[in-house]
């Protein structure tokens, strides 16, 4: 009896091993990084990818103004495959994260001071709920713009936020279309996590972006 006992609890191991090797692995990541990085031109490049329709509707708009996403947008379930590994991803684009958002930045892009100040509550507000979201998340892709030098106050407490959750973390160097990104320097900046250069809005890179997101978040 003990010996059968034994036997069906090997098999139920065994079969419990199979049964997480050939299923989908179901993450919710985010999209995370500082304003104009990109994060919303690649989320919509990612759901535009694999969510298996013909509706054109991104999941957010961009703009060349700060803070044009200041509310978290989900996307559920995208199946992402890549060789042999399968995720399911919930995809979360995030507010850009700032440690300082000024009206005034906005009237200089035209906007008047009473729209300026609703765009800075809002954007100050986003950047709340961006920090709220981690205690959901499985794993984070920061997205930082290659042109711009990336020891910034954002970018190194995010990564170190991180790490103190022990978060799985892509770092994407975004914009290596542009003639002065330098994706080397994020690389560099950041040695302990896994990189990836690309060009959300040009779609280069984007199958090496996919291999990465399905080895980092998936079996």
């Amino acid at each position: 009896m003990k010996r059968g006992v034994f036997i069906l609890g090997i098999f139920n191991k065994i079969k419990d091993k199979l049964s997480r090797l050939f299923s989908k692995k179901e993450s919710c990541i985010g999209i995370y990084g500082p304003p104009n990085a990109g994060k919303t031109t690649l989320a919509n490049k990612i759901v535009k990818d694999w969510r298996g329709d013909d509706n054109d509707e991104p999941l957010g708009s961009v703009s060349h103004i700060a803070h044009e996403t200041r509310k978290a947008q989900r996307h559920h379930k995208l199946d992402i495959n890549s060789g042999n590994r399968k995720v399911t991803l919930d995809i979360v684009d995030t507010p850009g994260l700032a440690t300082k958002i000024d009206f005034h930045d906005f009237m200089k892009e035209g906007m008047s001071e009473k729209e300026a100040k609703i765009r800075a509550k809002e954007a100050t507000e986003g950047v709340i709920e961006a920090v709220k979201w981690l205690e959901d998340l499985n794993g984070v892709i920061l997205v930082m713009d290659s042109t711009e030098n990336p020891y910034t106050q954002v970018n190194v407490t995010v990564i170190g936020n991180m790490e103190a959750r022990h978060l799985p973390l892509l770092i994407v160097a975004n914009k290596i279309d542009l003639p002065e990104a330098n994706p080397d320097a994020i690389r560099e900046a950041f040695p302990q996590h896994p990189f990836i250069g690309i060009s959300a809005i040009e779609g280069t890179n984007m199958d090496r972006f996919y291999d990465a997101v399905a080895k980092q978040f998936g079996w």
